[in-house]
């Protein structure tokens, strides 16, 4: 069942992949190749942000990942090959972690919340992770006001940058997926599915496709193996009565 499932569905793009300059396990040109064997139209190269303390990629590697990729791109006609990064959503001013200078390399942006950035105000960045690390990832649990915290501060990066996709929304806290979903939709923002993390969750796609927001699956691959993984998202999107016409980088196929 699960190779009916492989030849029946397939990405067109996976724009969310890791590699060495950030903490994947592959290169740049380790994911190209696993791009191409699986038939990908284009590939899109997105470590995380430079904000990240720990495995953030370096700013000066920016321009050094440019420059791989451009050399590349002649070796292998037969697919397109991106820069991205997954900036990092924490700023109450909506600004992310990527400066204007080094948004110039790049040819798109995603954008999601992550533990381990601490952005403009560094000890209200740690209350708001250790809150969504304790109260929601131990105990399951949330406040009133922590949602709309979280909330805001998704809400005002997607209105304040031209993000391609937000990535795994819903993931390391709670958040109104309902109000993401109507913003993403105002600004042509794609939501992911990821085959990585778990969001959105099946109940999460439902409360996301109440708006005119689209998605697109990623497979946020760790090892050059992973790219192209489509087949976790597609059962949770089936689950959740998605329109898969709504996913607009996946191909079905009649088999």
């Amino acid at each position: 069942m699960k190779d009916q499932s492989e030849n029946k569905y397939r990405l067109s793009y996976d724009l969310h992949t890791h590699t060495t300059f950030s903490h994947g396990k592959g290169s740049i040109e380790d994911n190209v190749k696993a791009a191409v064997a699986r038939g990908l139209k284009t590939i899109g190269i997105s470590d995380h942000g430079p904000g990240h303390v720990t495995y953030g990629v370096k700013r000066k590697n920016i321009a050094v990942m440019r420059d791989e990729i451009d050399r590349l791109k002649p070796f292998y006609p037969q697919i397109e090959i991106l820069l991205g990064v997954e900036a990092n959503v924490i700023n109450p001013s909506g600004r992310l972690d990527v400066l204007p200078e080094e948004l110039e390399h790049l040819d798109y942006l995603l954008a999601g919340y992550h533990f381990g950035v601490f952005g403009e105000k560094p000890v209200q960045a740690l209350g708001l992770h250790t809150r969504n690390f304790i109260l929601t990832g131990w105990f399951h649990r949330s406040t009133k006001k922590q949602l709309k915290h979280n909330t805001d501060l998704v809400v005002r990066a997607i209105y304040e940058n031209e993000i391609k996709i937000l990535t795994h929304p819903g993931d390391k806290g709670v958040f109104d997926i309902a109000e993401i979903a109507a913003a993403c939709a105002a600004r042509g923002t794609l939501m992911e599915i990821s085959t990585w993390h778990d969001w959105l969750t099946v109940e999460g796609i439902k409360q996301a496709a109440k708006s005119d927001t689209r998605f697109a699956i990623s497979s946020d691959a760790h090892t050059p193996d992973r790219i192209g993984d489509c087949l976790g998202a597609v059962e949770r999107s089936i689950a959740a009565g998605l329109d898969l016409e709504r996913i607009e980088n996946l191909i079905v196929r009649d088999i």
